[in-house]
């Protein structure tokens, strides 16, 4: 993880235009760009957005998307909005997406992009040191209360990295799930977040709903427990436009 760190820096510090953020500490999340380059999107709906660094790497990638992002933790949601606040192709909910609408706790942890609305269980702690700092309450909502289905545009990207949050995510865009030709999902293979659905949980879904798995990258490994998590491109099934440039 200390490799990528360097890596970040390196790729803000030869792009002057990325100069003011990292500044900001924030850095575009280059971790991605082997599995989505090779695509083109005109809809990116980034849920799980943190600071923004998903949606500073899908702006470079996908220079006419727009971008939905997604971000219920008001600290984060403020750098988000200091970043990228003045692009017009960029609009930030401060709302997690679940199956309905309403409110909920989420665990706020000492790394904020570790925050779930899942307890942590002691794998997190174990694995990546992370504590439970406090509580809040959030605002959650059904994709379909936020966005319209005529807002997004396709070829669309479902983007979902909600530390243990993922079914309830794919539940909550369930009658918009057509609307999409790609989704990228962080799963995990242990269970860091109690209760939290594994892999095979969230592949059975994506099938279920005409998606086959494309890809799978950024794995992490951890020497004790062994494979712990990674990223997963799901395709269409029979695709309305995503593909090769």
């Amino acid at each position: 993880m200390q490799l990528i760190t360097i890596q970040k820096g390196v790729f803000c510090a030869l792009r002057p235009s990325l100069w003011r953020l990292l500044s900001m500490r924030i850095a575009p999340a280059i971790e991605h760009r082997e599995a989505l380059s090779r695509l083109s999107f005109q809809t990116v709906v980034d849920v799980g957005a943190n600071r923004g660094q998903f949606a500073v790497m899908a702006r470079r990638l996908f220079p006419q998307a727009q971008i939905y992002s997604f971000e219920p933790l008001s600290e984060p949601a403020a750098r988000f909005t200091e970043a990228l606040g003045r692009d017009d192709r960029v609009r930030l909910f401060p709302c997690a997406i679940g199956p309905t609408s309403g409110s909920a706790k989420i665990y706020v942890t000492s790394k904020d992009d570790s925050s779930s609305l899942l307890k942590p269980g002691s794998a997190q702690r174990e694995i990546f040191g992370e504590q439970t700092a406090r509580m809040d309450e959030v605002a959650v909502r059904r994709l379909s209360d936020c966005l319209e289905a005529g807002a997004i545009r396709g070829p669309a990207l479902l983007k979902v990295d909600v530390q243990g949050g993922e079914l309830d995510v794919l539940e909550g865009s369930a009658d918009l799930i057509n609307q999409f030709e790609a989704l990228y999902i962080e799963c995990s293979f242990i269970h860091l977040y109690e209760g939290q659905p594994l892999f095979g949980d969230i592949s059975r879904w994506t099938e279920a709903h005409g998606f086959r798995l494309g890809g799978v990258y950024n794995q992490y490994v951890d020497p004790q427990h062994g494979p712990v998590q990674a990223d997963f491109l799901f395709l269409k099934t029979a695709p309305a436009g995503a593909g090769p440039r």
